[in-house]
Parts: structure tokens; C-alpha cells; sequence
């Protein structure tokens, strides 16, 4: 099935104008369920409850607060939220370019792929612009409500815009407690060597796929056919040696075992 365009906008890039169609490059695949009723196997529905009378409260007599460390709660309304939200814009601002992997890629978010919108010839000028430059966009530009930066980037001869995450939300590693331990030996430092080497490969990411999820349809669609139950069996957990030496010439042995 053909993608379908989720929003349009244009890129400015200082006196240029490119009109685009923008999609989603990842796709949802989370398996969602319905919550029956054990006894008839009815859906149920979920309901805000007063906690103190087991009263159900309508959406239009509830009130958003924000609730501080404290128990202290500010009450804000709707109008003062809607107040607060960027202009609606259909602008992708590039704010510079960048050279390309600048960006550390913690700051990743999600992907778009920028498709044309009608004017073909400005977006394959600027597509190809891009790649003679090697360089990335830094942009900016609001959508539905939300503003966001992002990295503006080729991808097999598309232009991709990555949204990025905010500077509070990224973690820096100076947080982090400084790894201790003692030094390894020179015969660990040679066996660790050796496994990374053997362990060495091309990324091919098209092997990855998610187990669980691909168990969970394998059982609806047994149990949808009124198969047999599946017959689960959990992987046995190997205890982790204490013992470094022994531990790199085991994972060693095992790799030359696969290879």
C-alpha cells in the first residue's frame, strides 16, 4: 500500500522554496488489545473515577493541574495551554548546515521522509544539492501544535528530517558514575581483542525482528484457527562467570563454534 502523506510544508532555505509532502519512516507495530468483560466477553472501557465515592466523573467536569514535589498543585485551563503553543506554520526553517555525523545521534528522535509536493524540480535540485554538499541541515518548524529542531539529511537520495530531542532531555555521561575495576591483564586485553575482531561484521539491521512480538502473532493466529495452545518454553539463564579469563575464552570457543 502506498504511503500516505501525513502533513506539507516548505523548506526555506534563505531565498529558496521547496514544497514538500512529509511521511512517517517508521511504522507503529505494536500489537494493541481489547479489554473484555470475563463474564459475557464484552469490551469494557476505561472511566475517570472519584477515588473517595467510586463516582465516575465526566471528561467536561475534570481540570488538569500540575502537581509539585511538594502536594502543592497549580490548576490550569485549556485556554491558558492553548495560549502557550507556537504559531501554526507550515515552514521548515534550515537554520545552517552542518557537516555530516556532527550531530551525536542520542539526540535522534524520529525520522520523516520529505517526499515533493508538486514543484518536482526544486526538490530533485535541492536533493542533489545536498549530497554534492555532504552536509545536514539543522532546521526548525512547528507541526500540529508542537514545535521541533531537527537534522535534515539524505537517505538513499531522499531527504530525511530527523527531529531531535531537547537539550534536558538528553543525558550527559558526565552524570554517570566513572566505571572502576581493576586493569586487565595483557592475555584479557589480547582475548578481548580477538572476540571483537571475530565478531566483526557487516550491519545487515533486515535480520533484527521483534521475537516477542512475532510469538504473540504465531499464538493469536493458532488460537484463531482453534489450534493447540502454543507450547511456551522460556530460555534457560547462564550464570555469569566470575572469572574474566574463563569467560573470554568461552564466549571465544562459542564463536568459533558458530563461524
Amino acid at each position: 500500500m502506498a504511503a500516505r502523506a501525513m502533513w506539507k510544508a516548505v523548506i526555506h532555505c534563505g531565498s529558496s522554496e521547496v514544497p514538500v509532502k512529509l511521511y512517517s519512516a517508521i511504522e507503529d507495530r505494536n500489537i494493541r488489545f481489547r479489554i473484555l468483560n470475563r463474564a459475557d466477553s464484552r469490551p469494557v472501557r476505561q472511566a475517570m473515577v472519584n477515588p473517595e465515592t467510586d463516582e465516575i466523573v465526566p471528561h467536561d467536569e475534570t481540570r488538569r493541574a500540575y502537581v509539585a514535589e511538594n502536594g502543592d498543585r497549580t490548576i490550569l485551563n485549556s485556554d491558558e495551554l492553548d495560549a502557550l503553543e507556537p504559531e501554526p506554520s507550515r515552514e521548515i526553517e534550515i537554520l545552517a548546515f552542518l557537516p555530516v555525523s556532527q550531530i551525536d545521534h542520542r539526540w535522534y528522535d524520529r525520522p520523516y521522509y520529505l517526499g515533493p509536493d508538486g514543484n518536482s524540480a526544486a526538490y530533485f535540485a535541492f536533493a542533489e544539492a545536498m549530497e554534492n554538499s555532504e552536509l545536514e541541515g539543522l532546521a526548525r518548524w512547528v507541526m500540529r501544535g508542537k514545535s521541533y529542531i531537527g537534522a535534515l539529511r539524505l537517505h538513499q537520495g531522499y531527504p530525511v528530517l530527523m527531529s531531535l530531542r531537547h537539550a534536558d532531555e538528553v543525558v550527559s555521561a558526565e552524570n554517570l558514575e566513572a566505571p572502576g575495576g581493576s586493569a586487565l591483564n595483557p592475555k584479557e586485553l589480547e582475548m578481548a581483542r580477538q572476540l571483537i575482531g571475530m565478531l566483526a561484521a557487516d550491519l545487515d539491521l533486515s535480520d533484527f525482528h521483534d521475537a516477542y512480538r512475532d510469538r504473540v502473532v504465531k499464538l493469536i493466529e493458532s488460537k484463531a484457527k482453534g489450534g493447540p495452545r502454543l507450547k511456551l518454553v522460556k530460555p534457560s539463564k547462564k550464570k555469569p562467570s566470575e572469572d574474566l579469563t574463563r569467560a573470554l575464552q568461552e564466549s571465544l570457543q562459542s564463536v568459533r563454534k558458530s563461524a
